[in-house]
């Protein structure tokens, strides 16, 4: 009697736990599937969010790095770090206003009468290189008004929607690095207790995934930004200080960046013959190559393991997807799902903890 009754409570029907944990799969793909459609339908307001929690991250790196130097409190170190970033920006706003627009109508002048050289070569080869229509200038909207009036409204709302956009990330950085602590437990809170210990500790190397990568980023463009300024002014290019900073910037973008930078820089060296054009673009992939396969690794000395396919792959994606601020975006958010994928998914749900040893 005491075995048939074992095999009866062995066969017997599944408890609770049994039935709620046949259901997590399903439960789990559906909360996934809702969050990509939440994501696709709010991407504009997502990525603006996360462009305001990576200025918080640069806030904070400086922060971090300042304590080495004055030993003060925190939010002392805070304030002076977002006190002299301020006026870094004031003064080169400054600077700007007053000395950019000369480089930059000399320098756009340049490339569009290459570009109307470019398009009259291409032509002679039946290739249009700017669509049936050619180039359009400003004398086909002096005859309609209108037209001309809704280009200007057009021109003006962008501009406000970028002063704006460059507004909400500002304060959102300002606000997210005040207390950075505050913010990250207020999304703790919101899961059980028992898993609050292992999502802080997965959002603490998230932040610092993005504080390595931001940082290695902005070594990476004003080591970039420096050395082809210098050398395209030595070779006598308009502009070099501009294509060098242009050359600086678009490296923010892996792998693409570069390539979309060497456009008007070849278009600013066509003017100087072929022979000066090919040194310009063989010295800039040159420079491009060396920071790629050697200082590249030096400065993020294996703490952001992003493969270089999956990588493009996701700039392609968020740029098709969201444009030019997926395109901006894509590499720091693919790090941060990089590493909840690793710890909540291959960790925690799949219990395989070799990523930790092999660095994922």
């Amino acid at each position: 009697m005491m075995v048939e009754r074992r095999d009866a409570s062995v066969s017997g029907p599944p408890g609770p736990s049994a039935g709620w944990r046949s259901l997590a799969v399903p439960m789990v793909v559906l909360a996934v599937v809702s969050a990509i459609v939440l994501a696709c339908y709010c991407a504009p307001s997502l990525l603006l969010l996360f462009a305001g929690i990576l200025f918080a991250v640069l806030l904070d790196a400086c922060t971090r790095a300042l304590e080495r130097i004055v030993p003060l409190q925190r939010s002392l170190r805070y304030a002076l770090v977002v006190l002299v970033l301020g006026s870094g920006a004031v003064i080169a706003l400054g600077w700007g206003i007053v000395s950019l627009p000369a480089q930059v109508q000399g320098l756009i002048f340049v490339m569009e009468s290459q570009l109307t050289v470019l398009e009259r070569e291409l032509a002679g080869f039946g290739i249009e290189l700017f669509g049936p229509g050619g180039r359009q200038d400003l004398s086909h909207l002096l005859s309609d008004p209108g037209r001309l009036f809704g280009h200007v409204q057009y021109a003006v709302s962008g501009a406000y929607g970028v002063v704006m956009n460059t507004v909400v990330v500002v304060c959102l950085g300002l606000f997210f690095a005040g207390q950075p602590a505050a913010y990250r437990d207020g999304v703790v809170i919101l899961v059980p207790g028992a898993a609050r210990a292992r999502v802080r500790t997965v959002l603490d190397e998230m932040g610092r995934v993005l504080r390595n990568w931001l940082l290695g980023q902005l070594v990476r463009s004003a080591v970039v930004a420096l050395l082809l300024g210098l050398v395209f002014h030595l070779l006598g290019l308009a502009g070099a200080p501009l294509l060098g900073l242009q050359a600086g910037i678009a490296n923010f973008i892996p792998y693409l960046g570069p390539l979309i930078a060497a456009f008007p820089v070849a278009l600013v060296a066509m003017p100087l013959g072929l022979p000066t054009l090919l040194w310009v673009l063989g010295i800039y992939f040159a420079i491009q190559t060396i920071e790629g396969f050697v200082l590249a690794p030096l400065i993020q000395k294996g703490a952001v393991d992003l493969a270089p396919a999956w990588t493009l792959f996701a700039i392609v994606v968020f740029g098709a997807m969201f444009g030019a601020l997926g395109v901006a975006l894509a590499a720091p958010v693919f790090a941060t799902i990089r590493v909840a994928v690793l710890r909540f998914y291959v960790e925690d749900w799949l219990s395989d903890p070799s990523v930790r040893e092999t660095g994922g």
